[in-house]
């Protein structure tokens, strides 16, 4: 968004302001952008305070301003809305601060102590009330994009999940199996009994603490839908990595002060509770997807490693029917892969990662969220696998090694190579950063590439005292990774 867009924002907002308050304003920040298109901007004058949001997506503005003045009448702890102008996109709403549930836990010596605990506790019971109390009589004609989480919005999250991971991360499936389990599955949620508000988006980073209070936000996307889903997406929330003993104390919490209310199968809640998990996950992951390999944000890559921990573990524990095969099957090769591993980097030094890919497939992830580095193009090199005799040996093999090393161009390419890769690990390192990430790609992933990421490790290795990891990311006959 271009600075003229904000500065016209900020002039709306200052008029709607003044309106609101009478008073002219002393103070307005524009507050950094989550993962949303919405601004918010903090505005404060002698007197009053309020959070401006801009947003141009006038459904989105009608449900959350309607929703806040129905959760109002219940006594949930929402922003208060003062003041809005619907079609200039803005509208003024009470300022909570900037405490959230995820920053205590981030910042909590002992993550999850008992302040915390009863924290997420006091959260599950306003939960309730958003779920049956306020949910009975909510206009669900405000609910965008679908008034209820049913079969589409289902099939929406799950084909998100394929397109913007499965396929980034290079998992194989069979399309029409996987779209008939996809179905299968959905037919399995919608036996959850759905009559209830559903959040959709009811995690920690969306519940602010205010006097040890959680005080609520972002639940325009609210619809009709089952129980389980929200309380899925707050304990199965990735970058919290709340410990499993907790969330099942939780879990059990939220049950019984549920059962004041309503009559529930436990044992059946629980079922179709790990299935929302699932579908959850595959949610959060499609997004990752989309947010951090697609469009490159740092912040939605390193987050996938936290999203695989929860598979791992709701694979073993919880595992899916057996009747979803191929869905099991991708779950399962995604778990074991070991393309998004989170790279541990203890001693506080600075760690070199080298890899060598194929330029066919996508280039490697940065997962450290350093977001430098290099990435080298060896296809305008000799290519030993034009030929026959050298296609069933990679890289690493003398007989390829003999064959690149006596071409001048490779010397030469080398040189440069080195030259470039020195220069930044000698500034990495007086410079104090952690990460530098390498690499070199060719048409098939096998022979240049390998070739030139196992001489730089070697190279490196031998000049300088630091941590070098090398990953050939193609698999071949050979197995060289």
């Amino acid at each position: 968004m271009n600075n003229s867009s904000i500065d016209n924002q900020i002039l709306l907002l200052k008029t709607l302001y003044k309106k609101w308050s009478g008073e002219e304003i002393n103070q307005i920040d524009n507050l950094p952008s989550s993962g949303s298109n919405r601004k918010y901007f903090r505005i404060k004058s002698s007197k009053h305070k309020a959070l401006g949001v801009y947003n141009n997506n006038l459904k989105e503005n009608k449900a959350f301003i309607k929703f806040s003045k129905h959760f109002k009448k219940y006594s949930l702890n929402v922003p208060e809305i003062y003041c809005e102008d619907l079609k200039n996109n803005i509208y003024l709403i009470e300022d909570f601060g900037d405490i959230d549930l995820f920053s205590l836990i981030k910042k909590n010596e002992n993550k999850y102590s008992t302040e915390i605990f009863d924290i997420f506790k006091k959260t599950l019971t306003e939960l309730i009330k958003f779920q049956l109390t306020a949910g009975k009589g909510i206009n669900y004609d405000l609910c965008y994009p679908r008034k209820s989480f049913d079969k589409q919005s289902m099939l929406w999250d799950l084909n998100y999940f394929k397109y913007y991971f499965l396929k980034f991360a290079d998992i194989p499936f069979d399309e029409q199996e996987l779209e008939n389990d996809f179905h299968s599955f959905i037919d399995i949620l919608l036996e959850a009994d759905n009559d209830y508000f559903m959040y959709r988006d009811f995690q920690s980073r969306n519940i602010l603490i205010r006097e040890n209070l959680p005080c609520f936000i972002d639940y325009q996307g609210g619809r009709k839908g089952a129980l389980q889903y929200d309380v899925a997406s707050l304990l199965f929330q990735v970058r919290a990595e709340m410990p499993n003993n907790i969330r099942e104390e939780l879990l059990d919490y939220y049950i019984e002060q549920l059962k004041n209310s309503i009559e529930i199968d436990e044992k059946e809640f629980k079922k179709y509770y790990y299935a929302f998990v699932y579908l959850r996950l595959m949610q959060v992951m499609g997004a990752y997807g989309f947010r951090g390999l697609y469009e490159k944000k740092a912040h939605f890559v390193q987050s996938i490693p936290f999203a695989i921990k929860n598979l791992k573990w709701m694979l073993k524990n919880h595992p899916l029917s057996e009747g979803l095969p191929e869905l099991n099957s991708a779950l399962t090769e995604l778990a074991a892969s070991n393309k998004f591993e989170a790279p541990e980097n203890s001693q506080n030094k600075l760690r070199i990662n080298i890899n060598s890919f194929s330029f066919k497939k996508a280039l490697p992830t940065d997962l450290s969220g350093n977001g430098g580095g290099f990435t080298f193009d060896c296809r305008a090199l000799p290519n030993p696998g034009r030929y026959e005799k050298y296609r069933s040996f990679t890289g690493r093999d003398k007989i390829i090694i003999d064959y690149l090393e006596k071409e001048k161009e490779v010397k030469e390419f080398g040189k440069n190579v080195f030259k470039i890769a020195e220069q930044s690990i000698e500034k990495y390192l007086e410079r104090g950063f952690k990460n530098l990430m390498i690499n070199f790609g060719c048409t098939g992933g096998q022979h240049r590439s390998v070739f030139f990421a196992e001489k730089l490790t070697k190279h490196i290795k031998s000049k300088y005292k630091i941590e070098v990891v090398l990953k050939h990311c193609e698999k071949d006959n050979r197995n060289i990774i």
